[in-house]
């Protein structure tokens, strides 16, 4: 009897997973902060992701837990948002470390996510698992910080992964959507200087790579994004070369400043240069369908 759980399984990455897996798993379980159900044979379990509430028995006899909570990093960065990002991570990687230790059986394999962004900007350096350089910034102090929540519990029956993931780029969320109306609307030129790396990954290359780590086992560290960092120029050219839009007016930091005020969100989502690629990954034989940006929109835009 194999048993997979997501906590925070229902945003977009979630339900990404939930669809690749949902024949592969004899029970799918969802740690969500919506009332427990069942739906389509998933079952849903009311968790806060800070307390014991009764989730904890879920974790019995698990084959994987995949946690994916944390506060969006897609909106302004003030006090009360940072400390929610940084809190919302650490607390239920926390409270997931302390149920797995109580367990007479806990999961055989736990993946936690992180971020690629854990790297520092670079416009010269491939940041790979071993030789990648850590900033220091905000974003980066949270996920070094969750990184080390996730870690300093020892979990002697628990192999653990850390998932060091990329802009992921899907039909139904996540960043694609927003990227593509901006396109539409002729503001799909390239942001800021447009000489940064996007590190990114289609959604069918982010579920099997989750597999593809469990099947070999792949605990530490991993980064999971795409082969080929693109710029950010060439990235918002091939999105709009896609999507038939003749022109894109660049964005200049200040006007990403005044407009990333209105949306509510940050500058640093797009003007950071992550030039990550999937070192491990590829040693391990991983095979990506999708390593090449064209195709990847064609195939988003695809009806």
């Amino acid at each position: 009897m194999t048993k997979l759980i997501i906590a925070a399984g229902t945003g977009f990455l979630g339900q990404v997973l939930v669809n690749h897996f949902k024949n592969k798993f004899d029970e799918i379980v969802i740690l969500t902060r919506g009332k427990s159900q069942l739906i389509d044979g998933i079952k849903y379990v009311n968790w806060n992701a800070r307390t014991f509430s009764g989730w904890e028995k879920e974790l019995e006899n698990a084959s994987v837990l995949i946690n994916l909570a944390g506060k969006s990093v897609d909106c302004r960065y003030t006090q009360k948002n940072r400390k929610e990002i940084l809190l919302s991570r650490i607390e239920s990687t926390k409270i997931l470390n302390e149920a797995v230790l109580n367990c007479q059986n806990p999961p055989k394999h736990w993946l936690n996510s992180s971020t690629a962004t854990i790297y520092r900007f670079s416009l010269d350096k491939q940041m790979d698992e071993v030789d990648g350089e850590i900033g220091n910034d905000f974003s980066i102090n949270v996920a070094l910080s969750w990184e080390k929540a996730f870690f300093k519990t020892e979990t002697p029956k628990t192999l653990k992964t850390a998932l060091r993931t990329s802009i992921v780029l899907g039909k139904n969320g996540g960043a694609f959507i927003p990227l593509k109306n901006l396109a539409k609307f002729g503001f799909g030129g390239k942001q800021g200087s447009g000489n940064q790396f996007v590190s990114w990954i289609h959604e069918e290359d982010f579920a099997h790579a989750i597999e593809f780590i469990i099947e070999n086992k792949m605990d530490g560290k991993i980064n999971v994004v795409a082969p080929e960092p693109v710029r950010n120029t060439l990235f918002m050219q091939k999105l709009r070369k896609t999507i038939g839009s003749p022109f894109g007016i660049p964005l200049n930091k200040t006007l990403l400043e005044i407009g990333s005020f209105f949306i509510r969100t940050e500058t640093e989502l797009v003007l950071k240069s992550r030039n990550v690629i999937p070192k491990r990954l590829l040693e391990n034989g991983f095979q990506f369908k999708f390593r090449d940006i064209d195709a990847t929109f064609k195939n988003l835009l695809r009806k």
